[in-house]
């Protein structure tokens, strides 16, 4: 029997266009921030939260209504949703930021995301998104998205149920000692592991059919909100070259090379 319309589920994943994990990062001459003339891609992370979206619905069949992206990112962020459309989902909504705009903070992107939210006229039952960007690390948007919707979350998770019927997630989590068990109400904000799943390769048909699904064009001002940073970065700088160690003949040699270092012995 096909599920009733309110229990069927829209999943939002939010994605990012990040600097490609196989490229060596370099600072740029200005010592602004890192040079960004180089090849970029999906951040590993959110290609997991997409893929998990995809399988949701895989083995919830006719209960997922519709999986839509989101990234927030000037111009050629529109690439990422291409990918992510070809990996599965539906239809994509872009956030777009001035090319020469620097980066949003969490704090920005997580009010952004909510206003996206709220927009959604069917409504949203389920966010996916990665723990963290690559370029960043900073790993909190989820939790931040989660907070200003007053939603459950679930972080670092490596493995997702949803119960349909219940409208209840059961979220296996990743934490120092071991494994978490968590049961989630939804609507529900999940943060996805590197263990969660491995994505799949978008096949040649569906990056066609990928170019012919829908992507919404959005502003900063079309969702009300403020996306300059609060924090200003003074300057960027590699850090110092490794230097060679030496070799010593004898102890003597080396409480010798030691105190010429200043360091001196310590008693236990």
């Amino acid at each position: 029997m096909r599920p009733s319309a309110a229990r069927l589920l829209n999943i939002l994943v939010p994605i990012k266009r990040a600097v490609d994990y196989s490229v060596k990062i370099r600072v740029n001459p200005q010592q602004t921030g890192i040079d960004l003339n180089v090849k970029h891609s999906m951040n590993p992370f959110d290609e997991i939260a997409v893929e998990e979206a995809v399988r949701i619905r895989e083995r919830l069949k006719d209960a997922v209504k519709s999986i839509k992206v989101v990234t927030i990112g000037p111009s050629k962020s529109a690439e990422t949703l291409r990918t992510a459309l070809a990996m599965g989902a539906d239809s994509a909504i872009h956030v777009e930021i001035p090319d020469s705009a620097p980066p949003p903070e969490p704090l920005g992107i997580a009010k952004a995301l909510r206003a996206v939210i709220e927009r959604q006229k069917e409504g949203v039952d389920l966010v996916i998104l990665g723990k963290q960007a690559i370029d960043d690390d900073a790993g909190q948007t989820g939790q931040m998205l989660a907070g200003l919707m007053g939603w459950a979350q679930a972080t670092f998770a490596s493995k997702v149920e949803v119960n349909t019927a219940d409208k209840v997630a059961n979220v296996t989590r990743e934490i120092d000692g071991g494994l978490e068990e968590l049961k989630c109400q939804l609507p529900l904000v999940v943060t996805t592991d590197l263990r969660l799943n491995e994505p799949r390769y978008a096949s040649l048909p569906n990056i066609m059919k990928a170019k012919k699904k829908p992507i919404e064009k959005l502003s900063a001002t079309d969702l009300g909100v403020d996306l300059t940073p609060r924090l200003e970065t003074l300057k960027v700088t590699e850090p110092p070259k490794r230097v060679g160690g030496g070799k010593v003949e004898n102890v003597d040699e080396l409480i010798a090379k030691l105190k010429e270092a200043g360091i001196t012995a310590v008693k236990a």
